[in-house]
Protein backbone atom coordinates (compact mmCIF):
# COMPACT_ATOMS: atom_id res chain seq x y z
CA UNK A 1 0.00 0.00 0.00
CA UNK A 2 1.19 3.71 -1.00
CA UNK A 3 2.39 5.39 2.15
CA UNK A 4 0.04 8.41 0.91
CA UNK A 5 -2.99 6.26 1.49
CA UNK A 6 -1.96 4.87 4.82
CA UNK A 7 -3.46 7.46 6.87
CA UNK A 8 -6.97 8.10 5.30
CA UNK A 9 -6.89 4.08 5.25
CA UNK A 10 -6.55 4.03 8.87
CA UNK A 11 -8.91 7.02 9.39
CA UNK A 12 -11.35 5.32 7.47
CA UNK A 13 -10.93 2.09 9.95
CA UNK A 14 -11.19 3.66 12.72
CA UNK A 15 -14.57 5.46 11.20
CA UNK A 16 -15.77 1.59 10.60
CA UNK A 17 -14.90 0.50 14.02
CA UNK A 18 -16.98 3.26 15.39
CA UNK A 19 -19.59 2.36 13.69
CA UNK A 20 -18.91 -1.64 14.44
CA UNK A 21 -19.27 -1.18 18.00
CA UNK A 22 -22.53 0.56 17.85
CA UNK A 23 -23.74 -2.18 15.45
CA UNK A 24 -22.42 -5.14 17.82
CA UNK A 25 -24.51 -3.26 20.86
CA UNK A 26 -27.73 -3.06 18.29
CA UNK A 27 -26.61 -7.09 17.70
CA UNK A 28 -26.25 -8.02 21.25
CA UNK A 29 -29.49 -6.07 22.44
CA UNK A 30 -31.62 -7.95 19.53
CA UNK A 31 -30.02 -11.38 20.67
CA UNK A 32 -29.81 -10.66 24.24
CA UNK A 33 -26.53 -12.37 24.99
CA UNK A 34 -23.14 -11.19 24.21
CA UNK A 35 -21.52 -14.45 24.10
CA UNK A 36 -23.68 -15.36 20.67
CA UNK A 37 -23.51 -11.68 19.32
CA UNK A 38 -19.88 -12.22 19.35
CA UNK A 39 -19.66 -15.30 18.29
CA UNK A 40 -21.62 -14.14 15.10
CA UNK A 41 -20.09 -11.30 14.29
CA UNK A 42 -16.78 -13.16 14.63
CA UNK A 43 -18.55 -16.46 12.19
CA UNK A 44 -18.88 -13.63 9.64
CA UNK A 45 -15.29 -12.44 10.23
CA UNK A 46 -13.93 -16.03 9.56
CA UNK A 47 -16.50 -16.31 6.69
CA UNK A 48 -15.13 -13.21 4.69
CA UNK A 49 -11.85 -13.89 5.77
CA UNK A 50 -11.85 -17.44 4.68
CA UNK A 51 -13.29 -16.22 1.42
CA UNK A 52 -10.75 -13.52 0.79
CA UNK A 53 -8.15 -16.30 1.56
CA UNK A 54 -9.38 -18.12 -0.92
CA UNK A 55 -9.32 -16.07 -3.65
CA UNK A 56 -5.67 -15.09 -2.67
CA UNK A 57 -4.15 -17.72 -1.47
CA UNK A 58 -0.34 -16.71 -1.62
CA UNK A 59 2.07 -16.15 -0.38
CA UNK A 60 2.06 -18.59 2.20
CA UNK A 61 4.52 -18.74 5.30
CA UNK A 62 7.81 -21.16 5.05
CA UNK A 63 8.77 -23.71 7.53
CA UNK A 64 11.27 -20.80 8.53
CA UNK A 65 8.81 -18.10 8.62
CA UNK A 66 6.17 -20.81 11.35
CA UNK A 67 9.69 -21.45 13.25
CA UNK A 68 10.21 -17.96 13.93
CA UNK A 69 7.12 -16.75 14.43
CA UNK A 70 6.46 -16.16 18.51
CA UNK A 71 4.69 -18.14 20.37
CA UNK A 72 1.87 -15.41 21.44
CA UNK A 73 1.31 -14.12 17.65
CA UNK A 74 -1.57 -16.05 16.75
CA UNK A 75 -3.53 -14.84 19.97
CA UNK A 76 -3.86 -11.07 18.73
CA UNK A 77 -7.23 -12.19 17.73
CA UNK A 78 -8.62 -13.28 21.31
CA UNK A 79 -6.87 -10.03 22.90
CA UNK A 80 -8.90 -7.78 20.18
CA UNK A 81 -12.19 -10.49 20.90
CA UNK A 82 -12.32 -8.97 24.26
CA UNK A 83 -12.32 -5.42 23.12
CA UNK A 84 -14.91 -6.44 20.83
CA UNK A 85 -16.97 -8.15 23.72
CA UNK A 86 -16.81 -5.51 25.78
CA UNK A 87 -18.18 -2.96 23.62
CA UNK A 88 -21.04 -5.25 22.50
CA UNK A 89 -21.55 -5.83 26.11
CA UNK A 90 -21.42 -1.83 27.15
CA UNK A 91 -22.12 0.08 24.27
CA UNK A 92 -25.95 0.51 24.47
CA UNK A 93 -25.69 1.22 28.69
CA UNK A 94 -22.89 3.67 28.06
CA UNK A 95 -22.75 5.41 25.07
CA UNK A 96 -20.90 5.18 21.88
CA UNK A 97 -18.40 7.68 22.57
CA UNK A 98 -17.55 6.75 26.40
CA UNK A 99 -17.03 3.36 24.95
CA UNK A 100 -14.83 3.96 21.63
CA UNK A 101 -13.18 6.77 23.80
CA UNK A 102 -11.81 5.12 26.88
CA UNK A 103 -10.97 2.18 24.17
CA UNK A 104 -9.34 4.17 21.85
CA UNK A 105 -7.41 5.94 25.24
CA UNK A 106 -6.53 2.67 26.70
CA UNK A 107 -5.35 1.65 23.20
CA UNK A 108 -2.89 4.96 23.30
CA UNK A 109 -1.64 4.50 26.41
CA UNK A 110 -0.68 0.78 26.14
CA UNK A 111 1.12 1.15 22.74
CA UNK A 112 2.87 4.29 23.57
CA UNK A 113 4.26 1.51 26.36
CA UNK A 114 4.48 -0.77 23.92
CA UNK A 115 6.71 1.97 21.66
CA UNK A 116 8.88 3.03 24.11
CA UNK A 117 9.94 -0.20 25.62
CA UNK A 118 10.06 -2.15 22.31
CA UNK A 119 7.43 -4.99 23.89
CA UNK A 120 5.69 -7.58 21.63
CA UNK A 121 9.20 -7.09 19.16
CA UNK A 122 7.92 -3.33 17.83
CA UNK A 123 10.44 -1.22 16.88
CA UNK A 124 11.68 1.52 19.39
CA UNK A 125 10.02 5.15 19.68
CA UNK A 126 11.12 6.54 23.37
CA UNK A 127 8.37 8.90 24.76
CA UNK A 128 9.19 12.40 24.43
CA UNK A 129 6.86 15.12 26.17
CA UNK A 130 4.92 16.08 22.99
CA UNK A 131 3.90 11.89 23.25
CA UNK A 132 3.36 12.47 26.40
CA UNK A 133 1.29 15.61 25.80
CA UNK A 134 -0.47 13.98 23.58
CA UNK A 135 -1.55 11.26 25.68
CA UNK A 136 -2.75 13.43 28.38
CA UNK A 137 -5.01 15.53 25.96
CA UNK A 138 -6.70 11.64 25.14
CA UNK A 139 -7.26 11.03 29.01
CA UNK A 140 -8.68 14.74 29.33
CA UNK A 141 -10.85 14.40 26.54
CA UNK A 142 -12.53 11.04 26.96
CA UNK A 143 -13.27 11.84 30.93
CA UNK A 144 -14.97 15.16 29.15
CA UNK A 145 -16.60 12.86 26.30
CA UNK A 146 -17.87 10.12 29.46
CA UNK A 147 -18.97 12.56 31.69
CA UNK A 148 -20.67 15.23 29.60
Amino acid sequence: MNAAWAYPFIFAAGILQAAGAAMGGQLNKSLVNPWLATSISFMLVLFLTSALFACMPRPLPTVGDLASMPWWAPLGGIVGAVAVFAGFLLIQKLGAGPVNGITITANILASLAIDHFGLLRMEQHAMNPMRFLGAALMIGGVTLIAKF
